[in-house]
């Protein structure tokens, strides 16, 4: 008799809803955190501007914490920006870290936190559970409803000279305290709330139709979808909407809890290239290849696409066909009411281009081999080129 097991971690404590910024000096009493001495305050300018940064210094203060504010990490970060961003880090004898913003700076705030306490680059820890030793203690607070980086053991580095991103998992990332708050997620421009938000809801799709899906990830996976479903379009367009607003970052968590437990596949492979050789966004750079990649998958889950297609309010007298073809037209339905580019030309990818951007997403083999279908070069080429004939 075969037996399989399911495994899930993640972060150590959550706390959501409005207002829950102002826990945070409660949240590090009750965990034991109290006793810092200083922490480094990750973030982004607009953050700053928002007066989120300087309020979170105001509320360590007041628990006698010391803290400094830094916004050097960059969008995609890359392995030399978030090596230089350590050297801040380290001068300022910080014994914990806080990052607050988008993917990009909590993915580089769980890299710096284990950095301190792994004597290696980032170069020999990217890879799968190659880190050795937990990082400091680490608090994050995400602004956007996408990534899910603030539950899961994954974070993604840029290497330019490779042209590709590439994940660096371990359960020593996960983050000992997160905080949701939709308040802070109010102030999202359109473009990043369409798509971030679609990011999420490719992380619970890929997650619900993988190799390695299971119990505990079809029961987060489901849920993100019907809260995204649901939210993403009042989101887009009343930004304001605060119920919205705590369904997608709440929906964006459960996604990577989904992730956590059974990983994305072939759309987050194909969209790693496009990240690293065009700066395409890595939520555009998904919402792209979603449909695509899905309709390529279809005979092979067509079961599983029913099953999305009542999650997400499709239910209805139809056949399983003709319900996956409603789960990839409400995507393709999606990504233009949210204005998302559907053309590669637009990021000035052509034909010629073509080749190398599949060769290079066949050889993420970590997600790849997590396609439900397999893909061979060819057809790999054959999704990117309908990207570019659209």
């Amino acid at each position: 008799m075969t037996i399989t097991h399911y495994h899930f971690q993640t972060a150590s404590h959550i706390v959501s809803g409005a207002g829950s910024l102002d826990l945070l000096g409660e949240k590090l009493d009750s965990l034991g955190l109290s006793g810092l001495t200083s922490i480094f305050i990750l973030t982004q300018p607009s953050i700053v501007s928002l007066g989120y940064a300087d309020h979170i210094k105001r509320e360590l203060a007041k628990k006698g914490i010391a803290s400094e504010i830094s916004t050097e990490i960059k969008p995609e970060p890359t392995e030399e920006n978030i090596e230089g961003v350590f050297h801040t880090f380290l001068k300022g004898e910080h014994d914990a870290i806080i990052g607050i913003g988008g993917g990009s700076v909590l993915d580089a705030a769980k890299i710096l936190a284990v950095l301190k306490t792994n004597d290696q680059p980032i170069s020999a820890l990217v890879g799968t559970n190659l880190v050795e030793k937990r990082g400091v203690p680490t608090i994050l607070i995400p602004t956007t409803s996408g990534t899910g980086s603030e539950v899961t053991p994954n974070a993604i580095v840029t290497f330019p000279e490779k042209e590709l991103k590439i994940g660096m998992v371990s359960p020593h990332l996960l983050p000992d305290l997160v905080i949701l708050d939709p308040a802070l997620t109010l102030n999202l421009p359109k473009s990043i709330t369409a798509a971030t938000g679609m990011d999420a809801f490719t992380h619970a799709l890929e997650s619900y139709i993988s190799n390695k899906a299971n119990p505990f990830s079809d029961m987060f996976a489901l849920e993100s979808m019907r809260l995204i479903s649901g939210s993403i379009q009042e989101a887009y367009h009343h930004g304001d909407h605060m119920k919205a607003r705590e369904n997608m970052l709440v929906g964006a968590m459960y996604g990577g809890m989904a992730l956590t437990s059974a990983g994305t596949a072939a759309v987050h492979a194909m969209a790693y290239p496009l990240g690293g050789k065009y700066k395409i966004s890595h939520g555009v750079a998904n919402s792209m290849l979603l449909p695509h990649v899905t309709a390529f998958n279809a005979d092979h889950i067509i079961d599983r696409l029913e099953h999305v297609a009542r999650a997400i309010g499709l239910a209805g007298a139809h056949t399983k066909q003709e319900l996956a073809e409603r789960v990839i037209h409400q995507i393709e339905e999606w990504t233009a009411d949210l204005h998302i580019p559907q053309q590669l030309k637009a990021f000035g990818v052509s034909k010629e281009d073509v080749p190398a951007l599949a060769q290079a997403a066949s050889e993420v083999k970590r997600l790849m081999d997590n396609n439900p279908k397999p893909m061979s070069v060819s057809e790999i080429e054959q999704v990117y080129m309908k990207l570019l004939d659209a």
